[in-house]
């Protein structure tokens, strides 16, 4: 398992770098979009499936809105690419915060053992003192309220922010008062 998170977390790194390479902005899109995929598979592999749907929601519209953006810039006004110079310095940080996490990552405890008594605690408290139906119900709504509202917020800005982009301008025109 850990050869797999080590190889999409340098799929998401390889992707990071090309969107920023792209010399087409809709090329630059596509290539966050498969960004965003690796990073939700990466959270679902990590026992986040609430934390991957979002991200994949959230990646949805977000790459909807961009597509829309980026075809309407003209090729002109397209922005820059960057020297070389800084793509090396920030591929250079970013192998630098990988080995970082690695490390980081190293002196947690393998996945599947028990370490967090909490955890236990809520599987035999959590249906009596909430009255819910189910253990997740219980958690999710009682327990984890401000969580689930979080998340639920960050989808509905994602959908208010995709609107705005989306959104025609109107094509009356305004009358003056004179």
């Amino acid at each position: 398992m850990d050869f797999v998170l080590y190889g999409l977390t340098g799929f998401v790194i390889l992707g990071s770098i090309a969107a920023l390479e792209m010399k087409s902005l809709l090329s630059a899109v596509i290539a966050v979009g498969v960004v965003g995929l690796g990073l939700s598979i990466v959270f679902l592999l990590l026992g986040a499936p609430d934390i991957a749907i979002t991200q994949v929601v959230v990646e949805v519209i977000v790459v909807t809105v961009l597509i829309r953006a980026a075809s309407r810039v003209p090729a002109e006004t397209a922005p820059l690419r960057t020297g070389r110079t800084r793509t090396l310095a920030g591929a250079g940080l970013a192998l630098v915060a990988v080995g970082l996490l690695v490390a980081a990552f190293q002196t947690l405890p393998a996945f599947g053992t028990q370490r967090f008594a909490p955890a236990l605690w809520y599987l035999e408290q959590a249906t009596e003192l909430t009255g819910a139906a189910n253990v997740v119900t219980a958690i999710l709504l009682d327990f984890r309220a401000y969580d689930t509202l979080g998340e639920a917020t960050v989808i509905l800005t994602a959908v208010v922010g995709a609107l705005a982009v989306l959104r025609r301008p109107s094509r009356r025109k305004e009358k003056s008062h004179v």
